[in-house]
């Protein structure tokens, strides 16, 4: 039922980021899930700004997912910390083994230069 919430809140515009934050802090009360940690985040990044999720994120236990990395290292280019970005999209790339995510990696470190 949460879940479907939070794909209805978004489908609406403008996104509704703080109910989705809220909604993703139940949904991880009730699953104790590091991704859908992950995912409030990033619902919390988009309602306070950039800044506010990689502290966020280094609490969560995604240390060897690509998933983990690839957010951080967006949220850090969104707040403008370009070398913190690089290391975590790089991060991001050694973990990811899809030919598509990885070539999306590659594009983001190509950005940051």
């Amino acid at each position: 039922m949460i879940q479907a919430a939070i794909a209805s809140l978004h489908t609406e515009q403008p996104t509704d980021w703080p109910q989705i934050a809220a909604l993703y802090g139940e949904l991880a009360r009730l699953t104790d899930s590091p991704v859908v940690e992950l995912n409030r985040a990033i619902a919390i990044a988009e309602t306070h700004g950039p800044e506010a999720g990689p502290a966020l994120i280094d609490r969560i236990a995604l240390e060897n997912s690509h998933y983990l990395h690839a957010a951080r290292g967006e949220l850090l280019r969104r707040a403008g910390h370009i070398l913190e970005a690089r290391t975590a999209y790089e991060r991001a790339l050694t973990l990811a083994h899809n030919y598509a995510e990885r070539r999306l990696l590659q594009r983001r470190l190509a950005e940051l230069t």
